[in-house]
C-alpha cells in the first residue's frame, strides 16, 4: 500500500523541538504491520521515566496487540466513530490513573502524572516513527470489567499506536479531518496571567 506523505508540521509561533512540532494524532493506521516490539518498549520506557510527584508513579498501562482478545475487548469499548478506525492500530493502550493508595488515601496528582507519562510515551513513539492518537470516547466500566480493574484505578484514555496507514482507507468524513489544517488558539488566550 502506498501511504501519501502528509506534512502535518504545526505552524508554531515560536520555535519548538521538531519532534513536538511534527507530532500529530492520525486516525489512519496500517492494519497489516505488527507493532515493532522494540519501539513499543521504548515508548513504555519513556512513560516509566516521566516526572512523578514524590516518585509515586500513579500510572498503569493495559497494552493490547492487534489480533488478541484484549485488543478486541478494548476496541469494543470505544464509542462513536473511534470504532471506525482504531481497530487498525497495531496496539491499543489504556492509560490508567491510580487514584488512591492501597490504604485508600487519595492520590490527588494521579491524573496529572498519568498525563505526563502518556505525553512522554507519545513523544518517544513519534520520535521512533510510530503514530499515536489518544481517545476519550470509550466506556471506562467496560475496560474495568474486561481486565478486572480495582476501584482505585481509573481508565482515563485509550491510546492507538502503530504505523501510519493510508488516509484514503478511512471513511470520507475522517479523511477530511485527517488532512484539515492544524490549529491551536493563540498563546495570549492560553496564558491567563503573566508578570
Amino acid at each position: 500500500m502506498s501511504t501519501p506523505v502528509l506534512d502535518r508540521t504545526a505552524p508554531t509561533a515560536h520555535p519548538v523541538l521538531d519532534v513536538l512540532a511534527d507530532r500529530w494524532s492520525p486516525r489512519a493506521y496500517d492494519a497489516a504491520t505488527p507493532i515493532d516490539e522494540e519501539k513499543l518498549a521504548s515508548a513504555l520506557e519513556a512513560a516509566r521515566w516521566s516526572p512523578s510527584a514524590n516518585n509515586s508513579q500513579p500510572w498503569r498501562f493495559i497494552v493490547a496487540r492487534r489480533g488478541t482478545a484484549l485488543h478486541d475487548g478494548i476496541h469494543a469499548a470505544l464509542m462513536g466513530f473511534n470504532q471506525a478506525w482504531a481497530g487498525n492500530a497495531a496496539v491499543l493502550i489504556v492509560a490508567v490513573a491510580e487514584t488512591a493508595a492501597e490504604d485508600g488515601t487519595p492520590i490527588t496528582h494521579a491524573v496529572y502524572d498519568l498525563g505526563q507519562a502518556a505525553a512522554h510515551l507519545s513523544v518517544q513513539a513519534h520520535h521512533d516513527g510510530l503514530v499515536v492518537h489518544q481517545m476519550s470516547g470509550f466506556a471506562p466500566e467496560q475496560i474495568r470489567e474486561l481486565v478486572g480493574l480495582g476501584e482505585r484505578f481509573a481508565p482515563m484514555t485509550v491510546i492507538a499506536l502503530g504505523d501510519l496507514g493510508d488516509v484514503e482507507a478511512l471513511p470520507e468524513p475522517l479523511q477530511q479531518r485527517e488532512v484539515a489544517p492544524r490549529v491551536r488558539r493563540p498563546i495570549a488566550e492560553t496564558v491567563i496571567a503573566s508578570a
